[in-house]
């Protein structure tokens, strides 16, 4: 089962790779990890999307906590949450494939923001669903490189991750 987990840490050196660590060492995967400091600039909040079994969340989640660095760890995929994903796709774009991908992007709401005589970047926001779906919706020879943010997660409601 596919799990977002959401914590809050210190912003120090080595932390990031601390808690890296703690998922290889048990050998766990980690599928996307997302961080960046929090309103408060002494704290980072890190986003982990991982799958395992409840009690192997639970373990990690218990492995978390125990890290000094760590100052709160939330399952946010246990409740309503919103996901969003960044991803910016370079595609050929020449001839009729130029109105093609242009008819595509416009379809999922996405943005050319590079235009050259050969080739286009599109940015696109939304769930991994909706990205995966753009990437096959596009000829997989017109796609030249793809790069993507990773998931960020937001609890729904009253929910907040703050210590």
């Amino acid at each position: 089962m596919r799990h977002v987990i959401s914590l809050l840490i210190e912003n120090e050196s080595g932390a990031l790779s601390r808690v890296s660590g703690l998922f290889s060492a048990r050998g766990y995967n980690i599928e996307s990890l997302t961080v960046a400091p929090t309103e408060d600039f002494s704290m980072s909040r890190m986003t982990i999307v991982t799958t395992g079994s409840d009690e192997i969340i639970e373990q990690i989640t218990k492995q978390l906590n125990k890290l000094v660095e760590v100052v709160k760890v939330v399952d946010i995929s246990e409740a309503a949450h919103i996901e969003r994903e960044l991803m910016l796709v370079k595609v050929r774009a020449t001839g009729k494939d130029r109105e093609e991908i242009k008819r595509t992007a416009d379809i999922f709401r996405a943005r050319i923001i590079d235009v050259t005589d050969a080739s286009y970047v599109v940015e696109l926001t939304g769930n991994q669903g909706k990205l995966d779906a753009f990437i096959g919706a596009i000829d997989p020879a017109l796609i030249l490189e793809t790069v993507r943010s990773g998931v960020c997660g937001i609890g729904r409601g009253d929910r907040v991750l703050k210590v």
